[in-house]
């Protein structure tokens, strides 16, 4: 039976997203917060401000698949204090993939005129920001890069927790390989 047939499992289209729009974050957040101390990333800014949009796009479609597609529920033995901490900290996510772009975007227009590069295809423009807003963009994106990371490391332990310490299907939800029932 496929993942999108199976009532305990997220859909094909939202695993894909999932894993996409994880390994990209992981990918940008190594380059965003390591490439002032590890001078072969800097060549990696154009990419890191493309996967950036690229991120703000996958997520706004995300949240619109999400929105007409019910997740699977979580296990019935999941206590209610996880239940909401799973909920917060997945809005969390939800709220940081979507602001830690948009604030990228306005530090980029608050700088050099033109706009960000797309992978050589065309040319997102600047938002019609001041220099003020760009500045205030770039304190906010080096933040949300660091709250963004420790949330996802989190994510990742609550996962593994899940996975290896409680053996419930919390991750084969979401990762289907794993249980191949």
């Amino acid at each position: 039976m496929a993942a999108q047939d199976r009532p305990d499992r997220y859909s094909s289209v939202a695993i894909w997203f999932h894993w996409t729009i994880a390994l990209l974050i992981i990918l940008n957040l190594a380059v965003g917060l390591l490439h002032d101390s590890i001078p072969a990333l800097r060549s990696w800014m154009g990419a890191h401000k493309a996967l950036g949009l690229a991120i703000l796009a996958l997520t706004v479609a995300r949240i619109a698949w999400r929105l007409a597609h019910r997740p699977p529920p979580l296990p019935l033995r999941t206590p209610m204090w996880e239940r909401v901490l799973a909920h917060g900290s997945h809005t969390l996510l939800y709220v940081l993939m979507l602001a830690l772009p948009v604030t990228g975007w306005l530090m980029v227009s608050g700088g050099k005129p033109g706009g960000t590069d797309w992978f050589g295809l065309f040319a997102v423009p600047n938002l019609p920001v001041s220099k003020a807003t760009g500045h205030f963009g770039h304190e906010a994106h080096e933040l949300l890069g660091w709250v963004m990371l420790a949330l996802v490391v989190l994510h990742i332990a609550a996962a593994l927790r899940h996975h290896v310490l409680l053996r419930d299907p919390v991750l084969t939800r979401i990762a289907p390989v794993l249980d191949r029932r």
